[in-house]
């Protein structure tokens, strides 16, 4: 499963691009701020979500175009072979996603059951250290990378979310009939989501203890915060209406849960370790859950890994590029020159400026 074609129109700072990408590693050169990090994004459209930046849609449509953008993709690999997709907005609807596959309208979820996205970016080297809000967000790019049903749940849960704790905060007493519907969809949806992140996390971190110990520290994972009890969630949710509304939000649901990732041979929480402990902490569990994602899905990921190579030394990069090619795959790889990449092998060199994307 490979991104074969990438199409840009009026995405951030590309007029017009059309890229040529082979199987294996795609490695993207040029200056900083030259538009590398753009293309990642752009492959990052291709799931469900807000892409690798979490920005808004209308934030990634070209200053001085027309308002809009499109991002489209031709697959190549087993059952993807051929296969269209394509994301974008129009300039009269320009925080509205529209989806494509093959021509046809589509959601954006449904856009996980064609590829498989993982990526590691400079910004999440403070994963760790910054607040559960991101590290939700990690976990659920993890459980979606193996079951794509679960953007539904997540996005029908935070509707559901927002909906009641509006209603709770207006005046007078609340619509007790839609009060309950809303409380029956977050219980629905919200056990949904605490079930796959628990499934994720068990056999992500079976995989990461069963791995030999390597240059990357391992990782141990487990979700704090709010765990599904013996009530079910609407239970809790309908006698907290009073709590919750005194707090101004709800309090209870997989929205208050936390991923606690700690340095397992040191068994030190990830946030105490060194930076470079950190960077490799987060670059193991990246690795594995890429494996886990190949086993469960029968097809590896693509993986989107932004400048990367710059914060390692030399022995972790030779042996990350090494994993990474025995393991297959299709791997977008950005820096600043060709030198950061030696010893990578056979791969696609794309030069990026002013722009322009051109082999080299």
């Amino acid at each position: 499963m490979t991104v074969a074609r990438l199409m840009l129109t009026d995405f951030r700072s590309y007029a017009s691009a059309t890229i040529a990408a082979g199987p294996g590693f795609v490695v993207l050169t040029g200056e900083n701020g030259a538009g590398k990090t753009n293309i990642l994004e752009a492959v990052s459209m291709l799931g469900p979500g807000r892409g690798l930046r979490g920005a808004a849609l209308a934030e990634m449509a070209r200053e001085g175009g027309a308002g809009g953008f499109a991002v489209a993709a031709e697959l190549a690999g087993g059952a993807s072979e051929g296969v269209r997709l394509g994301t974008g907005t129009t300039p009269q609807a320009p925080e509205r996603r529209q989806v494509r596959i093959n021509g046809a309208a589509a959601s954006a979820a449904a856009l996980g059951e064609w590829l498989s996205l993982l990526w590691l970016t400079p910004a999440m080297d403070r994963l760790f250290t910054e607040g559960a809000e991101g590290r939700r967000r990690f976990l659920d790019r993890l459980v979606l990378a193996i079951e794509p049903g679960h953007a539904h749940h997540v996005s029908r849960y935070d509707a559901a979310m927002r909906a009641r704790n509006k209603l709770l905060a207006a005046e007078g007493p609340p619509d007790i009939a839609w009060l309950d519907a809303l409380e029956i969809q977050l219980g629905q949806h919200g056990q949904a989501i605490a079930e796959a992140r628990a499934r994720t996390v068990t056999a992500l971190a079976r995989r990461i203890a069963a791995e030999p110990q390597g240059p990357f520290a391992r990782a141990a994972l487990m979700i704090e915060g709010w765990l599904p009890g013996a009530r079910p969630l609407v239970e809790e949710l309908r006698q907290g209406r009073a709590r919750d509304t005194a707090a101004g939000r709800t309090l209870s649901g997989p929205h208050r849960q936390d991923l606690a990732v700690s340095h397992a041979a040191k068994q030190q929480p990830a946030a105490r370790a060194s930076t470079g402990e950190q960077k490799a902490l987060l670059l193991g569990l990246v690795l594995a859950h890429a494996d886990l994602v190949a086993e469960r899905r029968g097809q590896r990921p693509i993986l989107l890994m932004d400048e990367v190579a710059a914060h390692l030394d030399p022995v972790r990069r030779a042996a990350l590029f090494d994993r990474l090619g025995r393991s297959g795959g299709q791997i977008w790889l950005t820096g600043t020159e060709r030198a950061l990449f030696d010893g990578i092998g056979e791969a696609s060199w794309l030069a990026v400026g002013g722009g322009v994307v051109e082999p080299r």
